[in-house]
């Protein structure tokens, strides 16, 4: 069963019962998404957040001049949504886009709902990943402000070394701020020393 993960995942959280889970099952929504293919685009408002059951995903912004941004990536037994364009029901200024053939399950608004209306704790778990979520944001934008790229290059290795087989070195330096060529410059800094 695909809810597997997504079930574990809640109960690293809080214990689910047998119910509580069935409860998943119904609400969560298998979709499969193709490498290079989308899960929202600008314009779009974002209508669900997704769990990542396999695969690997970006979210990133384009300005005004083409070049892109991006924000966050997502592996297995990660979540990935423009929160701001899913709860204000506003078009969404980022694109989700898987990087790896993937399978995700999604939750709708409506759900959501029911799913908190059903059962408090579903609402105490999603909770709990909105603090995530915020902790998460305000520690990279700190990062950002305080930090030399350096510091963010050697900061994302120690975070997140399960990216570096999965995403190119162009989407790193982007998440990170610096050119393609700054970060070889960098990798190539902390080799010698």
């Amino acid at each position: 069963m695909r809810t597997k993960p997504l079930i574990d995942y809640f109960e690293n959280l809080l214990p689910l019962n047998e119910e509580e889970k069935s409860i998943v099952e119904e609400a969560f929504k298998e979709r499969s998404v193709k490498r290079r293919h989308f899960i929202l685009q600008k314009g779009d408002i974002c209508k669900h957040h997704t769990f990542v059951v396999e695969g690997c995903f970006r979210m990133y912004m384009v300005d005004e001049k083409g070049k892109e941004y991006n924000l966050q990536f997502a592996i297995e037994n990660w979540w990935i949504t423009d929160i701001g364009s899913f709860y204000s029901e506003e078009p969404s200024k980022l694109y989700i886009e898987a990087l790896e053939n993937s399978t995700v399950l999604q939750l709708g608004k409506e759900d959501q709902i029911k799913l908190f209306d059903d059962n408090i704790k579903f609402n105490r778990i999603f909770r709990v990943l909105t603090e995530n979520a915020l902790i998460s944001a305000h520690r990279r934008i700190l990062q950002n402000i305080s930090s030399t790229a350096e510091e963010r290059y050697l900061d994302f290795l120690k975070m997140s070394p399960h990216f570096f087989n999965r995403i190119s070195n162009v989407q790193i330096a982007s998440y990170l701020g610096v050119t393609p060529e700054f970060l070889s410059t960098i990798r190539n800094k902390i080799v010698k020393s």
